[in-house]
């Protein structure tokens, strides 16, 4: 039997679809190399909980940054681990599906063709993170009519607008997720003296952020050390001093949103105008992240369904387009064969 999957790595989260099981691996982009034996010695879950916390005979690595492969070494292993976690042995080689930035360099996508075609992928093929996250959502690509798609993860926002299986405009913004968590703490330090790490920072995001004043009342506790004394201290500070930093990032979203509508072919322009724009990823999560960027560009912002899933759901979906010659309309480029 044939293993056949798909794979999205993000910078936050690294997901693999097989099918018949469906989503199979959800689990943080990290891993801990021992830079004694020079090997990874975990991945995933556990890997990130160690962040900030290990010896100096280790280093959690996180291999992939606003959304592409910065260490190729550890990334590869990190798949590894992940995929035999799931995949069965078999004499007939796997086809695969990866999902991939919108805007990826030759570069960067022939480093993600090598390295599926380590794991002995037979064939490959690639599918941008807005038309999988379309497809995950629920959307007919095929269609003649237009869709504006906006994925927020961890490392970047990717956006497109999608109209008969393709892009016909994308966009992409590498300031999302992590750099919310980052405004969080520059924002501790400046206002507080106070340092914190970025477990810290992204768990108050997820707490009690918002980028809508009145959202979150009351207040939240922060822990972390002093920067002047170097002792360990903990303030409370209102949920409402988090909207302003959130905002910084999602100022940058919508900025590029905007040019993305202004550069639109005025036909798409008005299926956007009908129906909107369709948040995926995972910080479509965000308190009112759609009340905010609909606001500001004056259109209908809905969130799908299980926003974060949908890029590795289309993925999965988009893996019988790899034999299929039927189809006159194929989400899929980049194919490759693997002869080896």
């Amino acid at each position: 039997m044939q293993s056949d999957f798909a794979i999205d790595m993000g910078t936050s989260n690294t997901r693999i679809f097989t099918v018949g099981k469906g989503i199979a691996v959800n689990e943080p982009s990290a891993a801990v190399f021992d830079n004694t034996e020079e090997e990874i010695k975990e991945v995933g879950t556990k890997a990130y909980e160690m962040l900030g916390r290990v010896s100096g005979r280790y280093s959690v690595i996180c291999p992939i940054k606003e959304g592409v492969i910065a260490d190729y070494g550890i990334a590869c292993g990190m798949v590894g681990k992940f995929l035999k976690k799931v995949m069965r042995s078999s004499i007939v080689m796997p086809k695969a599906v990866v999902c991939v930035p919108s805007e990826t360099t030759a570069v960067e996508k022939s480093a993600l063709l090598n390295l599926l075609e380590t794991f002995g992928a037979n064939r490959i093929g690639m599918i941008k993170q807005p038309v999988a996250a379309a497809m995950g959502a629920g959307i007919d690509i095929t269609s003649p009519h237009g869709a504006f798609v906006v994925n927020i993860g961890g490392g970047m926002a990717d956006m497109a607008v999608i109209s008969l299986g393709g892009t016909a405009l994308t966009g992409t913004v590498r300031s999302a997720g992590n750099a919310m968590d980052e405004e969080i703490v520059r924002y501790i330090r400046h206002t507080y003296n106070m340092h914190i790490g970025k477990h810290t920072a992204e768990n108050a995001k997820i707490n009690a952020g918002s980028v809508i004043p009145g959202t979150v009342s009351g207040t939240y506790t922060i822990k972390g050390k002093c920067m002047i004394t170097g002792m360990p201290i903990k303030v409370d500070i209102d949920a409402e001093e988090l909207v302003e930093p959130l905002q910084k990032t999602a100022n940058k979203i919508i900025a590029k949103i905007r040019d993305m509508l202004e550069n639109t072919p005025p036909e798409l322009v008005g299926d956007i105008h009908t129906d909107g724009i369709i948040l995926t990823g995972g910080m479509a999560r965000l308190r009112g992240i759609d009340k905010f960027i609909g606001e500001a560009v004056e259109l209908k912002v809905r969130i799908a369904d299980e926003p974060e899933l949908c890029a590795i759901k289309g993925s999965g979906a988009a893996i019988e387009y790899l034999n299929s010659r039927k189809n006159k309309i194929n989400p899929l480029n980049d194919t490759r064969l693997n002869r080896n």
